[in-house]
């Protein structure tokens, strides 16, 4: 075998090994609003946003007070199916809340899942 071969063939296996590390990668979440940890007024609207694009029937939230006591709320997906967006179906009282994710990416379908806390004074 020449060297070009040697480099050829390292070159294709190099970029299959990149591609199959993309391929593999899961929705994280990137950002919140109320943020994590925050003390806030109690807001009319929670958005989480994910780096990748989410599956819609896999992606959503709850959210309950610390006690346990679950808050209804209905979420959706943004445009760009980045953000699930979430309307408390009444208004939230003070106290903390504990708002527990799952969010499956659309292009490997892998759910992931996670917590934030934030209070509502």
């Amino acid at each position: 075998m020449s060297l070009r071969s040697d480099i050829l063939i390292a070159a294709t296996m190099a970029a299959l090994a990149l591609s199959a590390g993309q391929a593999s990668a899961h929705a994280k979440l990137v950002s919140s609003d109320p943020a994590a940890n925050a003390t806030v007024a109690p807001p009319k609207a929670i958005h989480l946003t994910f780096n990748e694009k989410l599956a819609p029937t896999f992606s959503s939230f709850e959210l309950a007070m610390a006690d346990g006591l679950k808050s209804p709320v209905k979420t959706s997906l943004s445009a760009d199916r980045k953000t699930i967006n979430g309307r408390p179906k009444a208004p939230l009282g003070a106290g903390v809340y504990k708002l527990t994710w799952h969010a499956a990416a659309a292009d490997d379908g892998h759910r992931m899942d996670g917590a934030i806390t934030f209070t509502v004074k």
